[in-house]
Formats: structure tokens, sequence, C-alpha cells
């Protein structure tokens, strides 16, 4: 079991929907805690509605595409708390069009923010961690990460290759005692549907209908801090449509296949 009580956790995309969502849940325990998302402002109302807490709170601005400072950002972390015990890599960013219609440049786009940029910090981080023997990746992906949807080609693909790094990872620190966490959200009501990328590279700017239906953010977020402290490998917070289309594309693929086909998915 792994308490989040007087633990060192970064947080990333913590500016609003699941990742504030955390914040304001994280921040009731007695633990370190570090914000990160690109917008101060928000940042800074975020801690403020986090401040009747118990946890002692500092924000760090971040922003996963500017690859060049993703090392320096890690080491002005670490240096905030003398170590990071638990990262939860939440930040991301959406898409919501054909394939046809999307862009390479949009493709890219995704991969730098969902994947190169998460993966840096866990990349960063494991010297530390190894020396320390021990530690804790969290990684927010997606129940696309697994069954995939139309309109998502490149979200998709995205959270699919976070789960082929992090099970590696997973495997080869077992020895340095560090643990990797794979959260799957399904339909989660937030604001990603309004900021996912259309094929041109501009915001979608509507709530999808089936995001709108979705879990609460709160709700998901206190199944994630339960998840991390059961030293759960793979979390599966969603309801049950979307459970029972990563069990159908487990067993049944063909049948997945052709379900997905007929899903309602904006």
């Amino acid at each position: 079991m792994t308490k989040v009580s007087e633990k060192v956790i970064w947080l990333t995309g913590a500016s609003s929907g699941i990742g504030e969502a955390l914040a304001r849940k994280l921040s009731k325990k007695r633990l370190k805690l570090i914000l990160s998302a690109r917008r101060k402002e928000e940042l800074e109302r975020v801690k403020k509605a986090c401040s009747d807490g118990q946890a002692k709170i500092e924000i760090l601005l971040l922003d996963l595409e500017d690859q060049a400072s993703i090392q320096q950002k890690v080491e002005e972390a670490i240096s905030l708390f003398g170590a990071i015990d638990i990262l939860i890599n939440n930040a991301g960013i959406s898409q919501r069009d054909l394939i046809i219609n999307t862009t390479l440049d949009v493709d890219r786009r995704l991969m730098e923010i969902n994947y190169f940029g998460t993966i840096a910090l866990s990349k960063y981080l494991l010297p530390q961690m190894i020396e320390r023997k021990g530690g804790h990746h969290v990684i927010v992906t997606s129940a696309v990460g697994i069954v995939n949807t139309p309109f998502r080609s490149a979200y998709g693909a995205s959270k699919h290759a976070l789960h082929g790094f992090y099970d590696v990872l997973r495997a080869e620190h077992h020895k340095d005692n560090i643990k990797v966490t794979l959260v799957l959200p399904g339909y989660i009501k937030t604001n990603i549907s309004y900021n996912a990328l259309m094929g041109d590279g501009n915001p979608q700017n509507k709530m999808d209908n089936a995001q709108d239906k979705g879990m609460s953010a709160d709700k998901c977020a206190r199944l994630i801090v339960k998840a991390i402290e059961s030293d759960k490998q793979q979390a599966y917070i969603a309801g049950a449509k979307e459970k029972l289309g990563i069990y159908l594309k487990r067993f049944w693929p063909k049948a997945a296949s052709i379900a997905i086909r007929k899903l309602s998915v904006t």
C-alpha cells in the first residue's frame, strides 16, 4: 500500500478538470503538493481553493510542449521539497476530427504534449528515484489507450504510446521499488472536449454529449487517489459502457470493432 500522506506529490495539468479535482482532494491530506500547468493565474486560483486543507502547496509553471525547459523544471520541482515521491502525469490535450481532416502538425502536437512531454518528466526524475530506491509514476491516460474511437486518432495514439512506455518502465525498475499506475478514465465531465483540437489545429469549443453525461471530476479524483494508495497497475475509472468496450476489445475484438463503428462519440 502507498499512502499519499506525508509524501511529496507533483501534479501536472492541475489548473482545471481532473487535475483541479485531484488538487482539491490531495490538499485535504497532510502532504506536500506541487501544482503545475501553463497558466499561473489558474494555478493561483486552484491553490487558493485548496488553502483550507492540510497540504503544503507550491506552484511551478510547466509547458510540456517546451521540451527544452523540461529538465530544468524537474530540477526546480525537486528543489521545492527536496524530492518527488509521486509524479501524477495528468496534463494533456485531446482531439476531435476525422483522420482525413487532421494535419500531421496536429498529430505531432498531440504526441509532443501527451507522450514526449509526459515521458520526459519521468525520465528526468528516474535518477533521483533510483538513488532513493522508491517512487511512483501515476499516468492519467484514457480508456482510448486500449479501445480507441472515431475522431480521436491522434489522441488515442498518444495514449497507446504511454501504455507501451510505462509498462516497460515498470518492468525495468521493479528492482528499484519504482511503481507505475496507469489510470484510464472514460467520459469525465470536464472541459477537455472544449479544448480538443480539430484537424486544422483550432479548438473544438463545444462540449461533447458523451462528456456532458460523464462521471464527475470529483468522483474521478477520489477513485484515482484510491488506485494510487492500492498500488494498482491499471485503474479503469469509467462508466459501464466504457468498461464494456475495454473487455470487448480484449476478449472479442471483432465485436468491439463493430460496436465502435456505431458509437456516438461527440
